[in-house]
């Protein structure tokens, strides 16, 4: 049944132990990662394509030196064309307009659209293009998500550029999901995770239109840049979610649209809920693109529920957001699934907030998501179809790559 009686998040926690539960994440975070964190960012959430999508195309039609744009998905519909006549307008205008394309999840895009960007002046790079590739490396993508504008906007998230994501999540064609827009020294960080992509595939990696300036205080909101990388070893990544697992006292909230984790991560979602946690899962329900990497996660659900986690499925649509929140004072959003191929695979890029006011917000978000999901109840999930667990089993063999 869908839930409608979730309780509305409380408002912001701005006590001293709210500081001190932040002062110690942060310390915990920089310590272990080894990436500053920024004071002085403004944050604006964008919930849906209806308000994303304009917000972008705003930055981008307002650009007046250079935009600097990395996408793993850019496929077909009117707001591919909509991107790619706006990049194409401000390339002609002189700006230096910068595209990275992943060269295995925007395959779809138009020939059209690329000979329109490309005639205009935009630079188009393509990250590790398969047909040049061991299958070593193609197994390896760049799933970020990341638009500069004039060294001083950035925009990251979950989005990508496709018809899917148009719209305010009100039917199966409209997915959920949420960016967020960055103004402050924070805008640093979403720009190095493009430059290091664009380096492996372009041999300037700045030039005279790059004016380096310093970064005014736009907000108040903390925020440490996390880069995934695809490479072999333990990954930043996977210390950022495993910092905010163990360091979660109270709440530890995950919205994911891919949730196939490995048995570590398992564990610890485990772990957090038994040493008296409220741990919350919001996944996709009856609408996915990746029917074998919700089956994988399935493996997982009753070992879940036995420790006390709380599975929720999201009807009305495709569930797109990678969002984390923690304790009511700290959030991670950005590109990062929570699987195997987001934590072991794929280059990715997570901002960890710390902010009161911008975790309330995208609380308040995930309540209203939870009115709309429907909880796995452990007593009939045991009781599940053979076909089920026969399908769960059919993809045990390539969980690791899901």
């Amino acid at each position: 049944m869908i839930i409608d009686d979730v309780p509305a998040s409380a408002g912001p926690d701005t006590s001293d132990r709210a500081r001190e539960r932040k002062q110690r994440l942060r310390r915990r975070l920089e310590r272990l990662i080894g990436v500053a964190a920024t004071e002085g960012n403004e944050l604006v959430v964008l919930r849906n394509g209806d308000e994303i999508f304009p917000a972008m195309l705003g930055a981008i039609r307002g650009a007046e030196h250079t935009i600097d744009m990395m996408t793993f998905v850019y496929w077909r519909g009117q707001i591919a064309h909509d991107f790619a006549s706006a990049l194409a307008e401000r390339a002609r205008a002189g700006v230096r307009v910068r595209l990275l394309l992943d060269g295995f999840g925007a395959k779809e895009i138009e020939g059209r659209l690329l000979e329109l960007m490309t005639q205009a002046g935009v630079q188009v790079a393509w990250f590790r293009k398969p047909v040049w590739l061991s299958p070593f490396k193609q197994n390896h993508r760049c799933h970020r998500k990341a638009l500069v504008i004039d060294e001083d906007t950035a925009f990251t998230g979950g989005v990508g550029i496709a018809q899917e994501w148009c719209g305010d999540a009100g039917g199966p064609g409209e997915w959920r999901d949420t960016h967020v827009q960055v103004r402050g020294p924070a805008v640093d960080g979403v720009a190095a995770a493009f430059a290091q992509n664009w380096a492996e595939c372009h041999e300037d990696l700045f030039d005279e239109r790059d004016r380096f300036t310093e970064h005014p205080q736009a907000g108040s909101s903390v925020v440490q840049v996390v880069r995934g990388s695809a490479s072999i070893g333990w990954q930043d990544m996977q210390t950022l979610i495993r910092v905010m697992l163990t360091s979660a006292e109270e709440r530890f909230r995950l919205a994911t649209a891919y949730f196939a984790p490995d048995t570590y991560f398992v564990d610890l979602l485990c772990a957090t809920a038994r040493r008296g946690v409220r741990v919350e899962i919001l996944l996709p329900g009856p609408h996915t693109d990746q029917r074998a990497c919700q089956l994988a996660g399935q493996q997982h659900y009753t070992r879940l529920l036995e420790a006390g986690v709380r599975i929720l499925q999201y009807q009305p649509t495709m569930m797109h957001a990678k969002i984390i929140t923690v304790d009511s004072v700290a959030a991670l959003i950005g590109s990062t699934n929570f699987n195997r191929r987001s934590m072991d695979h794929d280059e990715e890029v997570m901002l960890a907030v710390l902010d009161e006011e911008f975790t309330a917000e995208l609380d308040r978000d995930y309540d209203a998501d939870l009115r709309q999901s429907v909880d796995i109840d452990l007593g009939r999930w045991r009781r599940r179809a053979a076909l089920q667990r026969a399908k769960e089993a059919l993809v045990t063999p390539i969980r690791r790559f899901l």
